[in-house]
C-alpha cells in the first residue's frame, strides 16, 4: 500500500511552492505556544539571530536545530527535515532547465 505522501506526489506531482521550515516553526511551534523568539532561543541553547534566520526563511534548518526543536517542545525532527528537504528540492526545480547534465547510458 502506498503511503499518503507518495500518493499525493503521484496524483498530484510534487509540491511547487512549498513552505520553508521556518513557518512551520513560527506558525506551528512558537506562536501558538506564545513563545518569543528571544525565549525560544534561549530554551534551545542557540543564538537569537540564529532561530530568527531560520524562522524567517533566511538560512535552512539544520539537523542539529531540528534535534533541538524536537527535544524542547516534541516536534518530529525527521517532519521537520522533509519539509526542509521539500523546500530545497522547490527551489532547485524553479532553475532546473539551467542544470546541465550528461544523461548516464548503459554501454550495450
Amino acid at each position: 500500500m502506498a503511503s499518503i505522501s507518495k500518493t499525493t506526489t503521484e496524483t498530484l506531482g510534487p509540491m511547487k511552492d512549498p513552505s520553508h521550515p521556518g513557518d512551520v516553526v513560527w506558525f506551528g511551534i512558537l506562536e501558538p505556544l506564545e513563545i518569543s523568539l528571544t525565549d525560544a532561543a534561549m530554551m534551545l541553547g542557540v543564538r537569537r539571530a540564529t532561530l530568527s534566520d531560520v524562522v524567517n526563511g533566511k538560512a535552512s534548518l539544520s539537523a542539529e536545530m531540528a534535534f533541538r526543536l524536537q527535544k524542547a517542545f516534541g516536534v518530529d525532527a525527521g517532519m521537520l527535515l522533509r519539509v526542509q528537504n521539500q523546500y530545497d528540492l522547490a527551489q532547485v526545480r524553479k532553475h532546473a532547465k539551467g542544470i546541465k547534465v550528461k544523461r548516464y547510458r548503459k554501454a550495450a
